[in-house]
């Protein structure tokens, strides 16, 4: 009987040991050279969604290695080096590059003194992130602006959590986004965005007018627009004369030839396909709208 005592014991002691051995131990995930083509792919069928002019597309893993690149057609040369430092960056400092691209703007200038071997602060650079552990990183670089690479960078940094969302369509991963009645006035005061959309497909902007503007034509984006205050003269369709692109995707002109004009006023919703001319012709005192554009 005491030798069942002992051999008992012996197995708790072994037990204890074995328990206080393997909680001085996490357990990691690893991107694996399939997974980073598995997020250059990711970002490659994004780039030809949205036709993105070029880009290069970067994969570095936890310790901001390098484990796979692919330059797409159209390209510049630097994007290579330019799209591998973002992802060191973002995987290094566990965060998107955009963060220390807006510091630095901001007015943190002294962060640029940072060694270029490891920090590349320009938007495009996003963690790839798996069950909640950082794996590796994404960089992108040379597409047709700096949103547009982090935009490129999301869409392969998401392809692992894509099947999640597919299964589990009960619980959001997004954020709820509140906005307080003060921090919306305030925004309508100087006409700003509310959400950006760098990590989504859509932007709410609290437009504000005091007087007629440009033909706009954004070749992208669909407006969606909720006027709350005045009155004003809007055109859709026709041609946009003069017209120059003053930004990927965006083309402004003097005025519209042709097209419908509506007289817009309070309570009025108005939907602006993208690749559509539209115009505010006149604008009778303060005109307040929100702008909803989904991409």
């Amino acid at each position: 009987m005491k030798t069942i005592y002992k051999i008992f014991a012996a197995a708790i002691l072994l037990s204890a040991i074995v328990g206080t051995a393997n909680a001085q131990l996490l357990e990691r995930k690893t991107l694996s050279i399939e997974g980073a083509h598995k997020v250059i792919a990711g970002a490659v069928a994004y780039a030809k969604k949205v036709r993105a002019p070029g880009g290069v597309i970067a994969i570095v893993d936890e310790g901001g290695n390098l484990m796979a690149v692919e330059r797409l057609d159209g390209t510049f040369a630097a994007g290579a080096n330019i799209s591998i430092g973002k992802a060191r960056t973002a995987v290094l400092f566990k965060r998107p590059t955009k963060v220390f691209e807006d510091i630095i703007k901001n007015g943190r200038t002294a962060m640029v003194a940072l060694p270029d071997a490891y920090f590349t602060p320009l938007q495009g650079g996003i963690p790839i992130v798996i069950d909640g552990q950082i794996v590796g990183g994404v960089g992108v670089s040379g597409a047709a602006s700096a949103q547009q690479d982090e935009e490129l960078a999301i869409a392969g940094a998401n392809v692992f959590t894509t099947a999640d969302k597919a299964t589990d369509t009960q619980t959001s991963k997004a954020p709820v986004l509140f906005f307080d009645a003060s921090q919306v006035s305030t925004s309508f005061s100087r006409g700003a965005v509310l959400v950006d959309g760098a990590n989504r497909n859509y932007m709410v902007h609290t437009s504000r007018r005091d007087k007629p503007g440009l033909a706009e034509v954004h070749t992208l984006d669909t407006d969606i627009i909720y006027v709350l205050e005045g009155t004003a003269t809007f055109v859709t369709g026709g041609a946009a004369v003069e017209p120059k692109e003053i930004a990927a995707n965006e083309i402004r002109g003097a005025r519209i030839d042709g097209g419908e004009t509506r007289l817009l006023s309070k309570g009025d919703v108005i939907i602006v396909p993208s690749n559509t001319p539209h115009w505010f012709k006149e604008v009778s005192g303060t005109f307040l709208y929100y702008t909803i554009k989904v991409r």
